[in-house]
C-alpha cells in the first residue's frame, strides 16, 4: 500500500507541478493534444504550439479548402491578456478520391502549427493556461462534426529555454511539410476559356524534373478536380493545364494553392510542397517553342527523317539483312503481295515503337527513372535479344530453315510464314535500333517524353514510319526491284553472309551484357548458346521434310525442350552470378589520356562552386554511336592533350545500367537519350554547353580555344 501511494503521488506531482500541463480530448473518431513546442516561456517570446490530430484507422479531417465537398479544422483560442494566436500553419494534404468526389484532408496523425506571442510584462514564477477550442468535419463513409476543448499551462521563466526534446523530431517533420515559400521558383497563370494554366518555373540551381505533381488550390470550387491534369516539364519550366468548374468566377486575378511533388522542390529529400500565388496575365515563354503548333510540326518532320537515317546506322545494318532477302523474294512475286509484306513490315515497326514508347511513359508516369533505350539496360532483356538473333543467324547458315528455303520451287515462302516474318523483322529492326536514334533524335526523343501522351505517340509514330518508309517504297514500286538478279545459288550465299552480320550483332550484345554483369554470366550465356546451337542442329538434321513425320515431331519437340531449358537456365542464373564490374576510374598520368572521373551530382556541383571548367560524358556501352566517338575523338592527342593542359575536369555517366541520378541528369537538359555531351565553361554561374551527339576532334577543341592553359592562371 505504501508502494502505491508513492507511485500515485509520483503521476500527481508530473502533472501538476513539472512544466506543461498538456491536455488530450478525444470527438468520436479524432484524438486531439495541445502540444506546446518548449517547456516554458519568456516575456515577448514567440513560441509554437501544435494541435496534435490522430485520426482512427480509414477517418479523416480535411485540408484549408476541403475540395470537392468538406470543412477544414478551425481553432478558437481564449489567450491569457496580451498574448495573439497566428493562423494555422497548413501541411500539404492527401489527395482523397471518394468518386465522383475529390477532397482534399488528412489520415492517420497531424500537426497544425500555430505561432502564439507572449506579452513583454510576463512576470516570470508566474504560469500561464492557453486554451482552445477546434472544431472538424470527421468523415468515412458518413461525416460527423466533431470538437473538443484542449487546454495547456507552461511556467514562465527570465530567460527563453530550449525545445522540449520528446517533441523535436515531431515539430521538425510537422516543418518539413510545410509548404516552401520564397524558395526562388517564378509563377505565371492564365485562363483560356474553360480552362487554367498555371506554370512554374525553376531556379538556375535547380536541376531535377518535378513532374509528376499535383496542385492543390487554395480557392475551392474553381478548379474541376475530378478531371485530369495535363502537365509537362521542359527547359526548366513546368505547366500544368487544368479545367475549370462551371461555378468558377468569370474572372480570376490571382491563383493560390500548393505543388506537391515527391522528389522534391529543392532536390531529393527536400520539402514536397510548394505555395504557389501567382497574378493571371501572360505566360512565360517557351525558350524552344516546343509547345506551339510549329515545334510539334517540326519535331514530327525531323522523327520522320530521324527514322529514315536510322536504316545507315551500325545498330540496324545486321537487321537489313532480313529486310534484303525479302527484296530478292519480292522481286520474283506480283505486285500486290510485295506491297503488303511492306505493309507488314510497317505494322511490325510502327507497333513496337508504339509498345516501347508507352511502357516508357507509363513507368515514368509511375515514378521510374528511365530514358530512351532502357531496355538495353537490362541483362533480361539482352539475354533474350542475344537467343533470339544467334537462331536467327543459325538459320541463315542453313544449320535449319525457318519455313521453306528462299531457293526452293519458284523461291516462295508460304504466305502466313511470309507476313509473320516481315513483321518480326519490323520488330528486331526496332529493338535493335533504340540505342542508335540518339545522333538524329536526341532532341526529338527529350521534346517526345516531357510532352501528353498524345504528342508523344505522334512523335513515335512518325520516327517508325521514316524508319519504315524506303522499304515500303522499293515494296511498292516494282520497278525499282528489277535491277535485282534473278534467284540461284548466289542468293544461298547472301543468305549465308548476312548470317554473319547477324552473328556480330550478338558479339555487340554480349559484350553489352559483360559491361553490365561481368564473366561469369557471360561464360553462362555461352553455355546456353551452345545448348541452342545443338537444339537448332537437331531441328535441322532431323526435322527436314525429308524425314517421316513422325521424326519431324519428335525432333522439333526435342528442339523446343533444349531451348527452353536453356533460355530457362540462363535466366535463372543472373541473380546468382551477375555482377557489375566495378568501374575504375584511375586519373591519368603522362600520356595517359583523358583523367575520367565517374558521374556523381556532388562532383560536379563543388567543381562549378570552385569555379572550375567541367565536361560531361553521357554514355553507354550499348550505344554504338557513343564507342565510335570514343575511338575517334576521345582518344585523340590532340584532344587529350587540351582536357590536361586547360584543367577540364572530365566526368563520364556511364548509363549502361539503369541509374536514376543519370536519368535525373539527362532530363535537367532536356534529353532522355546518350551520347550526350555538355560543357560547363569557367566561372560560378556560367550555363551549360550542349555539344553535336556526333562529335569530332575539331568540335571539341574548337569549344575549348577560349580557355587558358593551367600554367597561365
Amino acid at each position: 500500500m505504501k508502494h502505491i501511494l508513492k507511485v500515485i503521488g509520483f503521476a500527481l506531482l508530473l502533472g501538476s507541478g513539472w512544466g506543461q500541463a498538456q491536455s488530450t480530448a478525444r470527438s468520436e473518431h479524432v484524438e486531439a493534444t495541445l502540444i506546446p513546442e518548449v517547456t516554458s516561456i519568456a516575456p515577448g517570446q514567440t513560441f509554437t504550439v501544435a494541435l496534435r490530430m490522430r485520426m482512427d484507422k480509414g477517418w479523416h479531417t480535411y485540408w484549408l479548402n476541403g475540395g470537392d465537398s468538406g470543412l477544414p479544422t478551425e481553432i478558437q483560442w481564449t489567450l491569457p491578456q496580451g498574448f495573439t494566436a497566428a493562423d494555422i500553419q497548413w501541411p500539404w494534404p492527401e489527395w482523397i478520391e471518394t468518386p465522383p468526389l475529390v477532397t482534399l484532408g488528412y489520415h492517420g496523425e497531424i500537426y497544425l502549427l500555430v505561432d502564439i506571442s507572449a506579452p513583454t510584462d510576463l512576470k516570470p514564477g508566474t504560469k500561464v493556461t492557453l486554451k482552445a477550442r477546434a472544431d472538424w468535419l470527421e468523415c468515412e463513409d458518413v461525416c460527423i462534426p466533431g470538437g473538443v476543448d484542449v487546454a495547456v499551462s507552461l511556467p514562465v521563466t527570465a530567460q527563453p529555454t530550449p525545445a522540449d526534446p520528446e517533441y523535436v523530431e515531431a515539430f521538425a517533420a510537422a516543418r518539413h511539410r510545410l509548404p516552401l515559400k520564397d524558395a526562388g521558383w517564378a509563377f505565371a497563370a492564365k485562363r483560356e476559356g474553360s480552362r487554367l494554366i498555371l506554370q512554374a518555373r525553376a531556379p538556375e540551381w535547380y536541376k531535377d524534373d518535378p513532374t509528376p505533381v499535383r496542385f492543390f488550390p487554395l480557392e475551392g470550387g474553381w478548379v474541376d478536380l475530378t478531371r485530369p491534369v495535363q502537365s509537362q516539364y521542359q527547359d526548366g519550366t513546368l505547366t500544368l493545364d487544368m479545367a475549370l468548374t462551371e461555378t468558377a468566377p468569370e474572372t480570376i486575378t490571382q491563383i493560390k494553392g500548393v505543388l506537391v511533388s515527391e522528389k522534391g522542390w529543392r532536390g531529393p529529400q527536400s520539402e514536397q510542397g510548394l505555395y504557389v500565388e501567382a497574378q493571371t496575365g501572360d505566360l512565360f515563354a517557351s525558350p524552344s517553342g516546343a509547345t506551339t503548333v510549329g515545334g510539334f510540326l517540326y519535331a514530327l518532320l525531323f522523327a520522320f527523317i530521324g527514322g529514315m537515317i536510322l536504316n545507315l546506322m551500325p545498330c540496324v545494318l545486321p537487321v537489313l539483312s532480313l529486310k534484303i532477302m525479302g527484296f530478292v523474294q519480292q522481286a520474283n512475286e506480283e505486285h500486290s503481295k510485295a506491297w503488303k509484306h511492306g505493309a507488314v513490315f510497317t505494322l511490325g515497326v510502327v507497333v513496337s515503337f508504339w509498345v516501347l514508347a508507352g511502357l516508357l511513359l507509363a513507368l515514368r508516369a509511375g515514378g521510374e527513372q528511365l530514358g530512351w533505350g532502357f531496355q538495353l539496360q537490362s541483362p533480361l532483356f539482352i539475354i533474350i535479344l542475344a537467343f533470339f538473333l544467334f537462331l536467327f543467324a543459325l538459320s541463315m547458315f542453313g544449320v535449319f530453315e525457318i519455313g521453306t528455303s528462299l531457293t526452293t520451287i519458284e523461291g516462295k515462302t508460304a504466305g502466313k510464314q511470309g507476313w509473320m516474318g516481315s513483321f518480326i523483322s519490323g520488330v528486331t529492326a526496332t529493338v535493335v535500333a533504340t540505342p542508335c536514334t540518339a545522333p538524329f533524335m536526341g532532341s526529338a526523343l527529350g521534346f517526345a517524353l516531357t510532352q501528353p501522351a498524345w504528342i508523344s505517340m505522334a512523335v513515335f509514330t512518325f520516327l517508325g514510319l521514316g524508319m519504315a518508309f524506303p522499304y515500303v517504297l522499293l515494296s511498292s514500286m516494282p520497278g525499282l526491284l528489277k535491277f535485282v538478279p534473278k534467284p540461284g545459288r548466289w542468293m544461298e550465299s547472301m543468305k549465308q553472309f548476312m548470317g554473319f552480320l547477324l552473328a556480330a550483332t550478338v558479339l555487340w550484345l554480349l559484350w553489352v551484357l559483360a559491361q553490365q554483369t561481368g564473366a561469369i554470366l557471360l561464360i553462362v550465356v555461352l553455355g546456353g548458346l551452345l545448348l541452342v546451337s545443338i537444339a537448332a542442329w537437331i531441328y535441322g538434321r532431323w526435322g527436314n521434310l525429308a524425314m517421316p513425320p513422325k521424326t519431324r515431331r519428335i525432333s522439333a519437340m526435342l528442339a523446343v525442350l533444349i531451348t527452353a531449358g536453356a533460355l530457362y537456365l540462363t535466366i535463372d542464373s543472373i541473380d546468382l552470378f551477375a555482377a557489375t564490374p566495378t568501374v575504375q576510374n584511375k586519373e591519368a598520368t603522362d600520356g595517359e589520356g583523358i583523367a575520367w572521373q565517374a558521374y556523381d551530382e556532388k562532383l560536379v556541383n563543388d567543381a562549378r562552386a570552385k569555379g572550375k571548367p567541367v565536361f560531361l560524358d553521357f554514355t553507354a556501352a550499348w550505344c554504338l554511336s557513343c564507342q565510335v566517338n570514343d575511338r575517334i575523338t576521345f582518344s585523340d592527342p590532340d584532344v587529350q592533350n587540351v582536357f590536361k593542359e586547360k584543367g577540364i575536369i572530365a566526368i563520364k555517366a556511364d548509363w549502361t545500367n539503369r541509374d536514376d541520378a543519370i536519368t535525373r541528369a539527362l532530363a535537367s537538359f532536356g534529353r532522355n537519350s546518350v551520347p550526350l555531351y555538355v560543357y560547363y565553361p569557367p566561372g560560378v554561374d556560367s550555363p551549360p554547353k550542349l555539344l553535336p551527339e556526333l562529335i569530332t576532334p575539331g568540335i571539341v577543341l574548337e569549344a575549348f580555344k577560349t580557355l587558358p592553359d593551367l600554367s597561365e592562371n
